[in-house]
């Protein structure tokens, strides 16, 4: 049994500290919101994000981060990209040396460009390994103990082992890797296209259209990923091609979901004041373009998505755009990692 602490009670870690209560762990639950906080713990329920689930008596309701990670010997970090540093910064001066970090973020940090376990590290500091959790793998389905299979990924072997042992459940299996780079790459990137893929679906262009969106999509997640120094086959696997199925065709995808509904004709600000949960591809969309652009990679999905979120361009134009690019071979000589 290990004392952890989830920090960000969202719809993701909520699922993680029921999960990990579930296996045994004694579980801390941290709200950033100290209202948020006092009704989850009254309730044993969080019904703004993980509705009809409810909490096991082992989690702990903290409000503040503090209390939260102290004396903790893992720290899972589900919390939105945008502010992944700011409570990581605040939490590190109260954590213990040593302790294994999870980031179960999927995003990129919008003005550095800076990759999640980036992110943690920086504020963190050395002699605390981070550890990625990435994969398929809906906030509900974990909940409800649905077969779910994950990626543990991290340079330091040990802690990727260890959240393999620790995190593991009948329901839920974690492959290792130590290929962050590429993990964090499909996380991110795959939101993107699902909000390409939810306006072929909003637009009733058929299964024809999504099936060409999301392979198409593999192969932009792929170069840039290639490219930032990850390996071609991480992306054949669950956090590439599993995380990107899932989020393009699941009916619990936000990505999705607001693609669709611009794909309706709703203005994006319209579609996220009606959201309560955070869509990281809209965020992401402009951070891999960036990322594209340092490393010399075309990504013509991204490109028309961002030029629809920023209403410079509507939907129907922008899939046209895609189809009427010039056309090429299929495959293209991969590039050398790091370049």
């Amino acid at each position: 049994m290990k004392r952890i602490t989830v920090l960000g009670a969202g719809s993701w870690g909520t699922a993680l500290a029921v999960h990990l209560t579930r296996v045994g762990h004694r579980v801390r639950l941290w709200a950033r919101d100290p209202e948020l906080a006092a009704d989850l713990a009254a309730r044993r329920a969080n019904p703004v994000y993980l509705p009809d689930v409810t909490l096991p008596p082992g989690v702990e309701v903290e409000a503040l981060a503090a209390d939260a990670v102290a004396g903790a010997e893992v720290i899972v970090l589900a919390i939105p990209s945008h502010g992944c540093r700011g409570v990581v910064r605040a939490a590190a001066p109260h954590m213990p040396s040593g302790i294994v970090l999870v980031s179960a973020a999927k995003g990129l940090e919008t003005d550095t460009l800076l990759r999640m376990s980036e992110v943690v590290a920086e504020e963190a500091g050395a002699g605390r390994p981070v550890v990625v959790l990435s994969g398929p793998s809906f906030a509900m389905e974990v909940a409800q103990q649905l077969p779910t299979a994950v990626l543990a990924a991290s340079a330091d072997a040990p802690a990727t082992e260890l959240v393999q042992a620790e995190f593991r459940a009948p329901y839920f299996r974690l492959y290792g890797s130590d290929d962050v780079i590429g993990v964090e790459i499909g996380g991110a990137m795959k939101n993107v296209i699902a909000i390409a893929s939810g306006v072929a679906e909003g637009l009733g262009l058929g299964h024809n259209a999504r099936a060409a969106l999301i392979t198409r999509g593999l192969a932009e997640v792929t170069r840039l990923a290639c490219a930032a120094g990850g390996r071609r086959e991480t992306l054949a696997g669950l956090s590439g091609l599993g995380d990107l199925v899932v989020t393009c065709t699941g009916t619990l995808s936000r990505n999705r979901h607001v693609g669709i509904e611009l794909a309706r004709g709703r203005r994006l600000a319209d579609v996220v004041s009606g959201m309560k949960m955070i869509a990281e591809g809209i965020r992401t969309t402009g951070a891999a373009l960036a990322l594209g652009e340092r490393y010399g990679v075309e990504l013509p999905i991204a490109t028309q998505m961002a030029a629809v979120l920023d209403g410079r361009t509507d939907v129907r134009t922008a899939l046209d755009a895609l189809m009427l690019r010039r056309q090429r071979a299929e495959t293209e000589p991969a590039l050398p990692s790091g370049h």
